[in-house]
């Protein structure tokens, strides 16, 4: 070969190189995100377009680690075997760096286990179980949403403040209105140790027998209720206790309620009074929301749910810990979530190393009704560090990672 020859060779080399190489870095990391969407629409339909935006954003600022994301998602139908199926299939088929989503808390917790047997990072977005990060905390599991506990501790005050002696309690049969049931019974006894409950209401989850429900609770005569039921569960069940007049004169208290996704459908039928946690998005000035509402209106000629936040907020987090870690092996990355803080629409928020829970708060207040619509009245902000137990009891609570 002569000299011109092996030079032009070697000059076509080094230009298939430029032009690889630059490709080959540019692939983009692969978060892998695991959803019940077609079973929990009204949450995780907005909170899909929270995740959307937030990828938008990031990619648009110029990625993490000079790389764009992208999300890879999988609908595990609402089922901790489906689920856990797709994380394998997005760790070993997809190249996906870390695990985010999840809604129900069942299925949280069989992604957390799958996480600690696999050694990835896992951001839990929604399901709201304590045991995500106490019981069954585990090293490479954190948790977004502000949790049942943190949200019960936080109606707790109201309810004191009643002193209302008979206490009825309805909530979904599954991890998370146990939960739920199981905090608020603790945190008021702690308080107020004469109180009385007088009856609990188990049902299926997505199948209440609204009226049967409505009937016990009324015949036990309590002075004042504690729900965690949501979605269809609670607008049979809001529909049927206000016909039936099971909440003349009774104190209501129910978890979630005040969601514009679970508040919205019932319009003019929204309770009245109730106290709740929720998300009254039109009313809250902070600049990081009001950044942050009004590029999810620009985009999509709607209004953000709370699932939005929680969308845009779980991308945030596992960008902030990519780049924290500035790199993606798993130990540094686990590494970096540990006290990693990120600016959410709601704040900026801690992933506490003592049990990977994120502070975010949560805005508590009343539903009101105002214009054939139920809103949230007489809210307030309270932080998610303000509505945790102390370092000693979680120590007891969770295992040695």
């Amino acid at each position: 070969m002569s000299t011109r020859n092996r030079f032009l060779v070697g000059l076509a080399g080094l230009v298939g190189l430029a032009l690889v190489g630059p490709a080959a870095a540019q692939a983009p990391i692969k978060l892998g995100e695991i959803n019940s969407y077609k079973v929990f629409p009204a949450f995780l339909e907005p909170y899909k377009k929270g995740w959307e935006l937030a990828v938008e954003e990031v990619n648009a600022a110029g990625g993490v680690l000079g790389r764009k994301i992208e999300v890879v998602s999988r609908d595990d139908n609402g089922n901790p075997g489906d689920a856990v199926r797709a994380a394998e299939e997005l760790l070993s088929r997809e190249g996906a760096s870390i695990l985010i989503g999840t809604f129900p808390s069942n299925v949280g917790l069989a992604v957390a286990d799958f996480a600690k047997q696999r050694k990835v990072l896992f951001i839990a977005a929604e399901p709201l179980t304590d045991k995500i990060v106490w019981d069954n905390g585990n090293a490479y599991t954190f948790r977004l949403r502000t949790s049942t506990y943190m949200q019960t501790a936080m109606l707790v005050p109201d309810a004191i403040k009643l002193n209302k002696k008979r206490w009825a309690i309805v909530y979904p049969n599954y991890e998370y209105g146990q939960s739920a049931t199981a905090a608020f019974k603790r945190l008021m006894s702690e308080k107020q140790p004469r109180i009385e409950f007088v009856t609990e209401q188990a049902t299926p989850l997505g199948k209440i027998d609204a009226g049967a429900v409505v009937q016990a609770l009324a015949d036990a005569k309590p002075d004042a209720i504690f729900s965690s039921l949501f979605g269809p569960d609670l607008a049979k069940f809001v529909r049927e206790g206000q016909q039936r007049g099971a909440f003349k004169d009774v104190a209501v208290f129910n978890l979630l309620g005040g969601e514009p996704e679970y508040l919205d459908p019932l319009k003019d039928e929204a309770p009245d009074g109730w106290y709740v946690t929720g998300y009254p998005w039109s009313e809250i000035k902070t600049p990081e929301h009001t950044k942050f509402l009004n590029a999810y209106q620009a985009k999509y000629k709607d209004y953000p749910r709370l699932g939005s936040v929680v969308g845009y907020s779980t991308i945030m987090s596992a960008v902030a810990a990519i780049k924290k870690a500035g790199s993606l092996d798993q130990d540094k990355l686990v590494a970096a979530a540990n006290g990693l803080e990120v600016l959410t629409p709601f704040g900026m928020v801690t992933f506490r190393p003592i049990d990977h829970q994120s502070t975010m708060g949560a805005y508590v207040g009343r539903i009101g009704v105002k214009d054939g619509k139920g809103y949230m009245k007489e809210w307030r902000f309270v932080d998610g560090k303000d509505s945790l137990p102390s370092d000693a009891e979680v120590k007891k609570m969770r295992p040695a990672n």
